[in-house]
């Protein structure tokens, strides 16, 4: 239950810390991100408390995480040579990855245990 909790209160925190005006946007944002963990339903049980998420499912691989982190870091590096130019658009993407960046790492906490 605190695996859960934390993919709830870790982005209220960066919310707050990132953009204290729109915090309540910017952490919906976040948590939407959750919707990774459709994945699940693809494994047999959708829920094993003893399974690691990571390298398991398929949004939980290691490519997958990859392209996380091009979604984080790529919109500013085109923006840099002028290939993307829209800053609400890169604003969202960059919110995207850290989404996806934050949910791994929360499931590979959770792998440690």
């Amino acid at each position: 239950m605190l695996h859960i909790a934390l993919h709830f209160v870790v982005p209220a925190g960066l919310a707050l810390a990132i953009d204290r005006e729109r915090w309540l946007r910017t952490w919906l944002i976040l948590v939407a991100t959750m919707l990774v963990d459709l994945d699940h339903l693809l494994a047999d049980p959708v829920y094993d408390p003893a399974r690691c998420s990571i390298g398991f499912h398929p949004l939980h691989t290691t490519p997958a995480i990859v392209a996380y982190g091009l979604v984080l870091f790529g919109p500013r590096a085109l923006n840099a040579i002028g290939a993307l130019r829209d800053e609400a658009i890169i604003w969202m993407l960059q919110l995207v990855g850290l989404g996806l960046i934050v949910h791994m790492v929360l499931d590979g906490i959770d792998c440690l245990t």
